[in-house]
């Protein structure tokens, strides 16, 4: 029985299984053109279906790296099964970063485990189920780019190539946000096994305000501009331009209309 229950922690979730299929359904509509005037609306299914996708492996890297670090309650709160719905709170977790994506192509940071971090022992383990979740957005950032750095865009049609570099440019905004040493981000929860007993007390006020502080530093444009500057950075690291980012955003906002693009493409 035990046992039974142990696989059922563990399997992962039809509605996670549905996402990937919304996913993969989206992306063949953007890369075939098969919604003849909404090549729009089905970037902005696979982006958005893509962007929960990666917040699901996010926090299962985080339950994951705490389970084998020896807190194994993570399987009875549902964190190994991939399903968002244990993760997310739907408001902070779904409406609030699709509303930031639309507004200024921000990766909201969203979902959350709790870990019971008395069962896990060693100052090392501790920073490593923080940094579990970042650096899953990471490797997603550079899977979903390998066409680029690759360079096998033969043939790729520029809607698709377009949404996967707007994919990719999300995941790079919040792999750089989450490990931003702020509380209530994973890069303070990185750090803070190292800090002192008094500072982390005197700072635990604060983790809930954490991230709001950070995006409303965001809306200053001279820490916006270095913010984007970085990100781009990182892109053209990936192969990434800043013409393939920029017109993935313009698709994803497929209520404007069908985006103009210039006969030179490819280029930025």
């Amino acid at each position: 029985m035990t046992t039974a229950i142990a696989r059922a922690d563990r399997r992962v979730s039809p509605v996670f299984l549905a996402l990937v299929a919304v996913m993969a359904v989206s992306g063949w509509a953007v890369w075939s053109e098969q919604l003849a005037g909404s090549t729009g609306f089905a970037v902005f299914l696979f982006v958005v279906s893509g962007w929960v996708v990666s917040l699901c492996l996010h926090e299962y890297a985080h339950a994951r790296t705490a389970l084998h670090s020896g807190d194994i309650s993570v399987g009875a709160k549902g964190y190994l099964t991939l399903n968002p719905v244990k993760y997310t709170h739907a408001l902070l977790s779904i409406v609030l970063p699709v509303i930031f994506v639309i507004m200024g192509g921000i990766g909201l940071p969203g979902g959350a485990v709790f870990i019971e971090h008395g069962r896990i022992r060693g100052r090392w383990r501790h920073s490593l189920i923080s940094a579990a979740g970042p650096l899953t957005n990471i490797l997603f950032a550079a899977v979903v780019s390998a066409p680029f750095w690759l360079d096998q865009l033969d043939g790729v049609p520029d809607p698709f190539r377009y949404a996967l570099a707007f994919l990719a440019l999300l995941q790079v905004t919040a792999a750089i946000l989450n490990f931003v040493p702020v509380p209530g981000l994973d890069g303070y929860g990185v750090i803070e096994p190292w800090l002192s007993h008094n500072l982390r007390r005197q700072v635990e006020p604060f983790a809930p305000f954490g991230l709001l502080a950070v995006f409303g530093l965001l809306w200053v444009p001279e820490i916006n501009d270095v913010f984007f500057d970085l990100v781009h950075a990182v892109l053209r690291a990936l192969g990434v331009t800043d013409w393939d980012s920029y017109w993935g955003l313009e698709f994803f906002r497929f209520w404007q209309g069908e985006p103009q693009i210039p006969p030179v493409s490819g280029i930025g």
